[in-house]
């Protein structure tokens, strides 16, 4: 990336018009820009970084304003860059590193308009996008390569970034509809659906385009969730939680009730943040629900705010969802008009909003405290822990964070108590699950069983493998291979860890023997690599010498043999020190993928 010189070079009237715009669309009712308020003193000093400081100040709309100047201009200048500074108070040296950081901003003048993100990932590079983005770059459209977009059921996915106009994303693409897509066009299909409704939970709404809308939520039994929890005191809700044995979907498997709890018996404020930075490669689960039943989850969250006593709420939507943005921002701005968000929801006597806040491309920042730090308006690099979110959070004050599935998990909960929810599957695993089928099979998309359910029974729901079924990648890029011997595995948090894999978030990718494995796994370790927020050595080197290793096997001719134990040792130095998940999982797959014996050649 092109350094920016920081200087005095002055905005153009356009991006003048840009940085005042932004901030004021952003609603100060949300967090509070009184400089006169509370500041942490020490030996008489102003701290920059800790506690009630960081809400006062407006550094938090940084990220808000960088898009809002590339989307009016193309790119960030330097003018641009001065100009957010002076505004936000914040030096123009850290604008940059903060916009340099992510992957969606530039600092030179783009050759058209219109950005064209093509996926290469894993999903997508077995459907054709290598030569769909040598099509585009033949008729001379400015193309990238990109990580996964959350399309992979819909594979090759395109995410196209306009200059003036909304971003769009191009389902199962060809050049056709990508040119489509660069005139405006932008299609959302109904998300597939082909398990019975009467089967489903948390998807039971996504078929039904009259769902998306208020009235059309209402209707199909949407807010009846939260008038059960009003007939409650918020630490009964939270004990339904608790009894119902939820735990995050997003891979960790914490205990949902324990991080809702901990937040309530803190001093407030307080803020409950979901994590819909959804960028784990063959995971589109979250954009599913978040485009097709937004409100499901604009109710979960206000019950969950109203159970912690949070009365800000904050939805991280990654910046490649440009579809799942728009429905959320207008159910939102609905839910406010009906007064289900506010002062005063529902009548309820209780204070609760949201504020939706999209990255810009990082997938590191879908671990929780870098998420955290991104919001902030600091670079998106994750925090050393402790202190844990749920006693210095966001601002520094006591968070909880969920994904999107786990919170909508909340809305059945109240419905059916914390024990009938409880007696869906059992032990650890309880409820539904939604996994995620992309690949060779015969129906790509979103399936909801509950726990218990075996692979097979899964992979039948989708149709069955179209091809010579080889492998299975589990958990995306930070997950494993596994071999079809595991077809018949539960598929539970405890039975998939006895058989040696996670099911992380809900990845499930089927590859056939057309697959080239060697190409296949080398891109996992590029996007390791490239995703590494590099603040820690042992990713920082790890990423980029398993890659090298990699390298030596595809095309100099070297042994696994040679390069195993090398490659053993990088993986245990991540996993011991590296500051986040990133570097504990980031070897996962290639030594699975190893042990299966998919790639090189053993001597």
């Amino acid at each position: 990336m092109p350094e920016i010189a920081v200087t005095e070079a002055a905005a153009t009237p356009e991006e003048v018009a840009a940085v005042a715009d932004s901030i004021a669309l952003q609603d100060p009712g949300q967090v509070s820009f009184d400089a006169a308020g509370p500041a942490l003193t020490f030996d008489g000093d102003r701290i920059a970084r800790s506690g009630q400081e960081r809400i006062f100040n407006r550094r938090h709309l940084l990220l808000p304003v960088l898009h809002d100047v590339r989307d009016a201009i193309g790119y960030l200048s330097e003018g641009g860059v001065n100009e957010i500074a002076t505004a936000l108070q914040v030096p123009p040296a850290e604008v940059y590193g903060v916009a340099s950081f992510y992957e969606l901003f530039t600092f030179e003048p783009p050759s058209s308009p219109d950005t064209i993100h093509v996926c290469d990932d894993t999903a997508c590079r077995i459907k054709g996008a290598t030569g769909l983005i040598d099509e585009l770059k033949a008729d001379g459209h400015n193309v990238h390569g990109s990580p996964c977009l959350g399309l992979c059921e819909q594979a090759p996915g395109v995410f196209v970034q306009r200059t003036g106009q909304a971003h769009v994303s191009v389902r199962t693409a060809t050049k056709p509809d990508v040119i489509a897509a660069l005139e405006g066009v932008s299609v959302m299909p109904v998300a597939p659906v082909p398990q019975p409704v009467e089967d489903l939970t948390l998807l039971r709404r996504v078929h039904d385009p009259a769902a998306v809308d208020y009235d059309g939520y209402v209707a199909s039994g949407g807010y009846e969730s939260l008038a059960k929890a009003m007939t409650m005191t918020p630490a009964e809700v939270i004990a339904h939680v608790s009894d119902s044995g939820l735990t995050g979907r997003g891979g960790a498997a914490f205990p949902t009730g324990f991080k809702w709890s901990a937040v309530a018996g803190e001093e407030g404020p307080r803020h409950l943040v979901v994590n819909a930075d959804e960028s784990e490669p063959g995971t589109f689960k979250d954009r599913v629900i978040m485009e097709h039943d937004p409100y499901s989850l604009i109710e979960a969250m206000t019950i969950g705010g109203y159970a912690m006593g949070a009365e800000q709420g904050w939805i991280y939507i990654r910046g490649e969802y440009p579809e799942a943005t728009r429905q959320l921002k207008s159910a939102i701005a609905e839910a406010r008009s009906k007064s289900m968000l506010g002062d005063d929801v529902g009548g309820h006597g209780f204070s609760f909003d949201i504020e939706l806040r999209q990255g810009a491309g990082a997938y590191i920042c879908g671990e929780e405290t870098a998420l955290l730090n991104s919001i902030e308006g600091y670079r998106g690099e994750p925090r050393n822990k402790p202190p844990f979110p749920t006693t210095n959070g966001l601002f520094g004050q006591p968070t909880a964070i969920n994904n999107v599935e786990t919170m909508v998990n909340v809305n059945q909960i109240m419905l059916l108590g914390g024990d009938g929810f409880a007696e869906l599957g059992g032990g650890r695993s309880t409820g539904t699950k939604l996994f995620c089928l992309s690949g060779h099979v015969a129906n790509p998309g979103v399936y909801e069983v509950t726990y218990g359910a075996t692979m097979r029974e899964v992979i039948d729901l989708a149709g069955g493998p179209t091809g010579n079924l080889r492998s299975i990648l589990m958990g995306g890029a930070a997950g494993s291979f596994i071999g079809t011997d595991m077809m018949d595995v539960p598929l539970t948090i405890e039975a998939s860890r006895e058989a040696g894999f996670s099911l992380g978030s809900g990845v499930i990718m089927l590859l056939d023997d057309t697959v080239d494995f060697d190409d296949f796994v080398a891109r996992i370790a590029k996007f390791f690599r490239d995703e590494s927020c590099g603040q820690c050595v042992p990713c920082r080197v790890g990423t980029v010498r398993q890659g090298e290793s990699l390298l030596r096997i595809r095309e100099k001719g070297a042994s696994v043999d040679a390069e195993r134990k090398m490659l053993d040792d990088f993986a245990k130095v991540m996993a011991d020190a590296s500051i986040c998940g990133l570097g504990h999982t980031a070897s996962g797959a290639i030594l699975s993928a190893l042990d299966l014996g998919l790639i090189g050649v053993s001597s």
